[in-house]
């Protein structure tokens, strides 16, 4: 099992492409070319083990999988310490087995999937830490790699985090561009309203108080997003939503601050940060004799 029981995995069918999208790009025209000159035609066995050289969470193991066996299904991959897990500088947390020719070709690109993946999953489990013991929730949100979205939400869930809308079918989510075109909060509210099926949420962002106030007044709002308010304001709004929809503090969170908004009392603290400016958690192949 490449996961925690509590982690829902994503499917090979939708890691696939990326997968091979990665290892045709590393390949190009000629294939591993290294490889070929220095192992020569021999059918040569290798063992090596994926470690962790820093401490963090485990993401991304059934891309690095993926990316040996679709080299060569021979390679048996074995997993030491499944997504979810908090690893230690050193810890082991897959073995690779078979032939070298398919795991030297398949390393980079398992590689750079789990150590971005991982990176994603500690940054996440950071701030779920200092946010919770006000109870709130962290989540991600579409500030994504095109194409990658789905795996970096998943590294979000496998750090602890929470996953904002996937797309823009999903749910509505009123900004301030949609506000400026459509004429105001009331209008776009209340078109939001009329076309919404009964299952599809309905989110405003709010800059200010006196929006938070009128789209209060409307109504019709599961959902409000703070946007870049200061503590107080953030205190404020809290007060003024008193549990009639969600409070969602957004713009501008930090693992500096994360704690500072959370205390706050919002429900909710969505961070782009997450998945667009996190740092690749450091990790090796080291072979084995």
């Amino acid at each position: 099992m490449t996961h925690s029981p509590s982690i829902r995995p994503l499917p090979d069918l939708m890691l696939e492409p990326l997968v091979r999208a990665g290892l045709m790009e590393d390949l190009g025209r000629g294939g591993d070319l290294t490889t070929d000159v220095t192992l020569g035609a021999g059918d040569v066995q290798a063992h090596a083990v994926l470690s962790a050289r820093q401490a963090g969470v485990v993401a991304g193991l059934d891309m690095a999988r993926l990316s040996f066996c679709l080299m060569d299904p021979r390679i048996e991959f074995t997993v030491a310490a499944p997504d979810g897990t908090h690893v230690t500088p050193g810890q082991v947390i897959a073995s690779v087995r078979g032939p070298a020719r398919g795991i030297l070709s398949g390393e980079r690109v398992a590689l750079n999937f789990v150590s971005h993946l991982c990176g994603i999953a500690t940054a996440t489990a950071q701030v779920v830490a200092a946010v919770e013991p006000y109870g709130t929730k962290v989540s991600c949100t579409r500030k994504t790699l095109p194409g990658m979205r789905a795996i970096q939400k998943y590294a979000v869930r496998a750090g602890g985090g929470a996953n904002h809308r996937f797309g823009l079918d999903d749910a509505i989510l009123i900004k301030d561009n949609h506000l400026a075109i459509a004429g105001g909060i009331r209008p776009a509210l209340t078109r939001a309203r009329a076309a919404a099926g009964h299952l599809v949420s309905i989110e405003l962002e709010v800059d200010t108080l006196e929006q938070l106030a009128e789209g209060l007044e409307v109504g019709g709002v599961d959902v409000f997003l703070l946007d870049n308010m200061t503590p107080d304001q953030l205190r404020q709004a809290v007060a003024m939503i008193d549990h009639r929809a969600v409070a969602e503090a957004s713009g501008g969170v930090t693992p500096q601050n994360a704690a500072t908004v959370a205390a706050t009392g919002v429900d909710l603290i969505s961070m782009g940060w997450l998945t667009h400016s996190v740092r690749a958690m450091d990790i090796g192949l080291d072979y084995q004799p």
